[in-house]
């Protein structure tokens, strides 16, 4: 069993191993929330199995709603046209919601899947949930393989981000990496799509922190951030501009509120581990935060306890206000920000 909060990497080991030895399994389940690695995984299984000049004639995808037991087995039986197998992808399905008749029969047709067929469910806008205690649940874990495409530990999206700029004829500086990360969030589809960007915006060999700042795009959270250190110098000014910044990325109040509300709360726990002499891996364990909360230690020293308490106690009343008064919800959130800055 993996660490708690680890997630489980022993699918992915095994489908590695697998793609290594040119002899993909019968039966596997995609999940998890790096889509980024998921299609990449899913290209090699394609290349691996789909050989030949008639290499698609031997692919089958069931959506959803053509999903039953009579189209599963349908293209399980299908023989391979000039190949030695077929891959048949089944999309957004949760076999774990099927009718107990269905779950079944489904039973039936994964227990004797033929070896000339490897079979796909991709759990893309799912959540892979399987009930353990069925008897579904017991054949998928005995006959396939469950593979959680999760987030990357922070050395490892680290160090990718800057093998991507290295493709590129770029370096970047391993702090610069973490910022950047920090500021485009962690998953790698969304990274990539930033790296690409910076890469071609930057005119030297090496990447700076100018580049990133004129055309990479922020999260919510890492502008909310700013908003927060900005408070923290009681500099009104500069939050009112970040928090321009936001309504110009098209984010509503609602959406800033709910952020800065959950920013204030992350503040809030900090100052009470600074208090307690805990240190930033607690709070990082406490919300299940990816990255170290160093950021955020850092910030909660420019506040006391009380400040902290009061913050998160105005921001629900704001977000209150915001749902339940009919109030102009801009002008609620910059004069909590005008509140806030007058007494950090």
């Amino acid at each position: 069993m993996p660490p708690k909060n680890k997630p489980d990497t022993s699918g992915l080991d095994k489908l590695k191993k697998d793609l290594s030895a040119r002899s993909p399994g019968q039966l596997y389940i995609f999940h998890g929330e790096e889509t980024y690695l998921r299609d990449h995984y899913l290209g090699r299984l394609r290349e691996a199995i789909l050989t030949g000049g008639l290499g698609e004639f031997n692919r089958h995808d069931l959506s959803a709603k053509d999903m039953s037991p009579h189209a599963l087995e349908e293209a399980v039986d299908c023989l391979p046209m000039m190949a030695e197998r077929t891959l048949v992808e089944v999309a957004d399905f949760d076999l774990f919601k099927a009718g107990e008749k269905d779950r079944e029969e489904y039973v039936r047709i994964l227990s004797n899947l033929p070896d000339y067929c490897c079979l796909v469910f991709l759990y893309d806008t799912l959540e892979y949930k399987p009930d353990a205690r069925t008897k579904l649940a017991q054949t998928v874990k005995a006959h396939g393989t469950a593979v959680n495409f999760a987030r990357q530990s922070p050395r490892e999206l680290a160090d990718w981000v800057r093998r991507h700029f290295k493709a590129q004829g770029k370096e970047i500086d391993p702090r610069l990496c973490e910022e950047l990360i920090f500021l485009c969030g962690d998953l790698m589809h969304s990274l990539q799509q930033e790296v690409n960007k910076i890469a071609a915006y930057a005119k030297g060999d090496k990447i700076t922190r100018a580049d990133i700042e004129a055309v990479a795009t922020p999260q919510l959270s890492a502008v909310v951030f700013r908003i927060a250190d900005a408070i923290g110098e009681k500099n009104f000014d500069k939050a009112a501009a970040t928090l321009g910044e936001l309504y110009q990325m098209q984010k509503t109040p609602y959406e800033i509120m709910g952020a800065f509300g959950k920013q204030m709360r992350q503040l809030y726990s900090a100052r009470l581990a600074l208090d307690g002499r805990k240190n930033a891996a607690w709070v990082s364990q406490l919300w299940g935060m990816r990255y170290p909360a160093d950021r955020l230690m850092v910030s909660a020293r420019r506040f006391s306890l009380s400040w902290c308490r009061n913050a998160v106690i105005r921001c629900a009343q704001t977000d209150l206000a915001m749902k339940s008064t009919g109030q102009d919800a801009r002008e609620l959130m910059t004069t909590l920000l005008l509140e806030l800055a007058n007494t950090a």
